[in-house]
């Protein structure tokens, strides 16, 4: 059914659990056999764990003690299925959670099918459980906390490191400098079973080459000169833990023959030491090279670059996901406002601006600009003024002009444009942002709504009916608007546009006929 998965046959009848048991072993199960009072102690003299076990048959029980027993094996092991034989009477006596966990329930005289199904079914329960156990166990430590933003790039991120955090299998980070790969390999490291060991960081590029194995490996007293005591290398520092090989790219290729080694054998000697130690870590790489194109040109191994690249995960740059700015600003200020390292605010047209920058150091150049703005306006708001020239990005309408401000003092409101005919607009015209100063919005929405009558009244060429059926208002109420803003529909050139309705009743009549005379 499952590879190594045991079956736990508890049968307190000798004749029937012996012809289970054969049934069983024809159709390669693994079983345990028992009884329904010492179940647990044979469990226990096996050596097996609850989470071995991914069914329980249950056969010839006494039929009062049996919802006892089934609340006994599911406080064991919840994600234990029972297969029920013979017994029917039971479901008036379990709970909603228990009878969910019963997958199947079969005649005393078992038929090859019914068997196979219901077998089939624990199978498919015993495997959902556990893929949700997984996932909960991740879940459990605030999974990814400190990978902020809510792209789908990011997105893709977090469900790739879902999958493999709790794998015991190396991993490889990709992405330009800057996008936070230590993050993540922190995170996997953290959302581990090895999280209660050392996560031991290395970064190869910034360790000279002679001294390099002596940090993974560790060296003996009078190895070399100025080795004046014996000291541990990274690989033991990590025993049991993660060991995180950061710009593993810059890494020689005389040190990558022996790094292999350690991969592939799981042993190592420190520098000028004869005894061999073993290495017990799991590998977690990252580099901003294109280790590919390295190979190509013969500056990294091929059979590194397959040993340490089991699972990929590529972290996308700043510009590829401008949404999130909004919410790493937010994570930025709080981190530095709990430091007691200063506080600042951008408003929302600085926010956008920043949406438009590249960002070649992508998160961390934006933290470096958070702290010299909290240095330059401290507790204050930065607006596109504020910020370096570089910032102050041009409006592009391929980059989303929707964030979400980082604080309340300053929105971004999508007030629809003025007409062009008036020019007292208090909004940005390209940007539709509100001034830090305010507006008027009850003059603004008068000056909207007249601005907008008289566009209907010269579309639908004076006709008041017309013009009130595109604006979706009554003629009589369009009419006591016009009246409002004291205006009027544009005259005809034709004296014959006077049989025309007026707005102004008789008096715009008499108006028409002075015009006309």
């Amino acid at each position: 059914m499952i590879e190594n998965a045991q079956i736990l046959l508890i049968d307190d009848d000798d004749e029937s659990s012996q012809n289970l048991r054969t049934v069983l072993a024809f159709l390669g199960e693994s079983i345990t056999p028992s009884n329904s009072t010492a179940w647990k102690s044979q469990v226990a003299e096996s050596g097996l764990k609850s989470s071995q076990f991914s069914a329980a048959i249950i056969a010839n029980c006494n039929e009062m003690e049996l919802p006892a027993l089934i609340q006994e094996l599911h406080s064991w092991e919840r994600g234990l299925p029972f297969i029920l034989v013979g017994n029917q009477h039971l479901l008036n006596d379990l709970d909603s959670e228990l009878l969910s966990c019963i997958t199947g329930q079969l005649p005393a005289q078992l038929s090859y099918q019914p068997l196979l199904d219901a077998l089939h079914k624990a199978k498919i329960f015993y495997e959902h459980f556990n893929r949700l156990r997984d996932f909960d166990s991740v879940r459990d430590f605030n999974m990814f906390r400190s990978l902020v933003g809510e792209s789908d790039a990011l997105q893709k991120v977090r469900y790739m490191m879902g999958q493999v955090a709790n794998k015991e299998v190396s991993v490889l980070i990709t992405g330009e400098s800057g996008t936070g790969k230590e993050v993540v390999a922190r995170n996997l490291h953290l959302n581990s079973n090895r999280s209660d060991k050392p996560f031991i960081p290395i970064n190869c590029g910034a360790i000279p080459r002679e001294l390099l194995e002596s940090e993974l490996f560790g060296h003996e007293k009078g190895a070399f000169t100025g080795a004046i005591a014996s000291r541990a290398g990274r690989f033991e520092l990590a025993d049991g833990g993660t060991l995180f090989l950061d710009e593993i790219g810059d890494m020689p290729l005389s040190m990558q023959v022996k790094l292999l080694r350690v991969l592939q054998e799981r042993s190592f000697e420190r520098v000028g030491g004869v005894h061999t130690l073993q290495a017990d870590v799991r590998i977690l790489a990252a580099t901003h090279k294109d280790l590919e194109e390295m190979i190509e040109s013969g500056d990294f191994r091929q059979d590194l670059y397959y040993r340490i690249n089991v699972f990929p995960i590529e972290m996308p740059s700043l510009r590829e996901r401008p949404e999130d700015i909004p919410l790493l600003l937010n994570e930025l200020i709080t981190i530095m406002e709990s430091e007691k390292r200063g506080s600042i605010r951008f408003n929302s047209a600085a926010i956008k601006s920043l949406s438009y920058y590249d960002w070649p150091g992508n998160v961390r150049e934006l933290a470096n600009l958070v702290e010299r703005m909290a240095i330059l306006y401290p507790h204050g708001i930065v607006g596109v003024e504020d910020l370096p020239e570089k910032f102050r990005g041009e409006s592009d309408n391929n980059v989303t002009a929707s964030l979400s401000p980082i604080n309340s003092d300053v929105s971004v409101v999508p007030l629809p444009k003025r007409s062009a005919q008036k020019d007292a607009s208090p909004l940005d015209s390209t940007s539709g942002l509100l001034p830090l100063s305010g507006i008027d919005l009850k003059e603004y929405l008068a000056n909207l709504e007249k601005d907008l009558i008289e566009k209907a009244l010269s579309d639908s060429s004076g006709v008041v009916a017309r013009a009130a059926d595109r604006l979706q208002l009554g003629r009589t109420t369009l009419v006591e608007k016009m009246r409002k803003y004291k205006l009027q529909k544009p005259q005809e050139p034709d004296s014959s546009s006077s049989s025309e309705e007026d707005v102004e009743g008789s008096d715009a009549a008499a108006t028409n006929k002075s015009a006309s005379v």
